[in-house]
């Protein structure tokens, strides 16, 4: 068949209208990939932004830790350095006494002042570390006890109501609010 001039010109207008409607749709799919892309760059550039920010901030933080960990190791070796200057200027006045006695004890006539004397410093001297509250663990005739005594020796009992119990004191034992510092050396019969 042979086909009119109308036609042929209607088949080649379809075919030019689906061309340009293809094209219309490349147009607009190429803008929207555009459109994409830009929004793409503009989304790693934020992350990027906000990556850096955070970087810098942990930098900071990493930072400022490591300056409050240095102040507070430094604050720590202080506070090791002066922690007994109270208890040194507490015994001051003592050592003060023993020096004056120490002084006065060759001009000292009577023995007896001497050792009034070196009582009353002795007196001054337990008064000041029961303040700071040091005790002496009273263990003569005490229950032996493993948590404040240390056992040096046994003998045999003076007497039968002293088994297992302290029958002398070597070595004085002290507690420091509440925590044993220093064990009592004892003796204890058997």
């Amino acid at each position: 068949m042979i086909k009119s001039k109308n036609e042929q010109k209607g088949k080649s207008t379809k075919t030019t209208d689906k061309h340009i409607n293809t094209g219309k749709s490349k147009t607009k799919s190429h803008k929207t990939t555009k459109e994409k892309d830009l929004k793409k760059d503009q989304l790693i550039d934020d992350l990027k932004k906000q990556v850096e920010k955070e970087n810098d901030r942990y930098l900071r933080l990493s930072a400022e830790f490591d300056n409050f960990r240095k102040r507070t190791l430094k604050e720590k070796a202080d506070l090791m350095k002066f922690a007994g200057e109270d208890i040194i200027l507490g015994l001051l006045p003592v050592i003060d006494d023993f020096d004056r006695a120490i002084q006065h004890m060759d001009s000292v006539e009577d023995a007896n002042h001497a050792k009034d004397g070196l009582k009353l410093i002795f007196t001054k001297f337990k008064d000041f570390l029961n303040k700071n509250n040091l005790q002496e663990i009273d263990t003569l005739h005490k229950d032996f006890d493993t948590d404040l005594h240390e056992a040096i020796t046994k003998i045999p009992a003076p007497k039968k109501k002293l088994k297992g119990k302290v029958v002398d004191v070597i070595e004085k034992g002290y507690m420091l609010n509440g925590k044993v510092i220093r064990f009592a050396k004892v003796v204890i019969g058997e």
